[in-house]
């Protein structure tokens, strides 16, 4: 069954098929995670080759296939992401956003909630806003979409919602200081990590602008991260091994950030 739709959507990612050809993959707000066979898009007359570049949304004419390829038409209304598209230490956050949302969920499932949380992201990083606590916030959120509801905001315990915490995952979310006893195994990460975890999971992106941390703080937080994505959803991405390694070199090419004062939105 054939559907001629027209849908805003996101590119996810390209690639190229045959000589003149390629493969498209959008996130569409009406329809989930379609990909598509694009016709001549490598092409020096493209009509639609604009609206197929890495980090752009438009509105995308489809005809869509239940089984099998989907077959972009035509486009209107674009706009690109221009600081994602011209950064690569802010493209490459937006590359693992997109490729955890591509993972997250089958393809032509509808989610608009995730698709207008993913556009969401993606407007703050081009804005400028620090890229790691974004990822971090939508890292945690999306643990919904791989089926963990996590207990973060008070102790899975006593129900206990003040002072220091760690993660547990015999108790699916976080136990307060009194009960770190009753999991041996627990993650033993920093009290100053789990504690903004908390808040990152459940705060709104537009709060983003009123948080700053420091640098150990944004590395206890992304330690913790990783061990909660690799227990619990094993996604390994080269996306995300690209961001280890370029934060080993980042400082070689632009200018170390002066640090800023942590604040406890606690």
């Amino acid at each position: 069954m054939t559907l001629r739709s027209e849908t805003k959507g996101m590119i996810l990612f390209t690639k190229d098929h045959r000589e003149k050809d390629k493969l498209v993959k959008i996130f569409t707000e009406k329809h989930g995670k379609i990909m598509f066979f694009v016709r001549g898009a490598r092409g020096r007359n493209s009509s639609v080759a604009p609206a197929i570049l890495p980090f752009t949304e438009a509105t995308y004419i489809a005809d869509i296939n239940s089984d099998g390829l989907s077959f972009l038409k035509d486009y209107k209304e674009l706009e690109n992401f221009k600081l994602i598209q011209q950064d690569i230490f802010v493209s490459a956050y937006a590359t693992y956003i997109l490729n955890l949302v591509d993972v997250a969920i089958e393809d032509q499932t509808y989610d608009p909630a995730l698709y207008g949380f993913t556009k969401q992201a993606l407007m703050y990083l081009n804005k400028g806003l620090d890229a790691e606590i974004i990822t971090n916030i939508f890292e945690l959120q999306l643990l919904s979409r791989f089926g963990y509801d996590f207990e973060w905001k008070g102790c899975s315990v006593c129900g206990e919602t003040h002072g220091r915490f760690d993660f547990s995952s015999q108790y699916s979310g976080v136990l307060c200081e009194r009960h770190w006893e009753m999991d041996r195994r627990r993650y033993h990460a920093d009290p100053k990590a789990i504690h903004f975890m908390r808040l990152f999971a459940s705060i709104t992106l537009d709060q983003i602008e009123s948080i700053t941390l420091k640098e150990d703080t944004k590395l206890a937080i992304r330690q913790t991260v990783d061990l909660l994505y690799d227990e619990f959803t094993g996604v390994r991405l080269k996306s995300k091994k690209f961001i280890d390694e370029m934060k080993s070199w980042e400082g070689m090419l632009k200018p170390l950030p002066t640090k800023e004062k942590e604040v406890d939105n606690d």
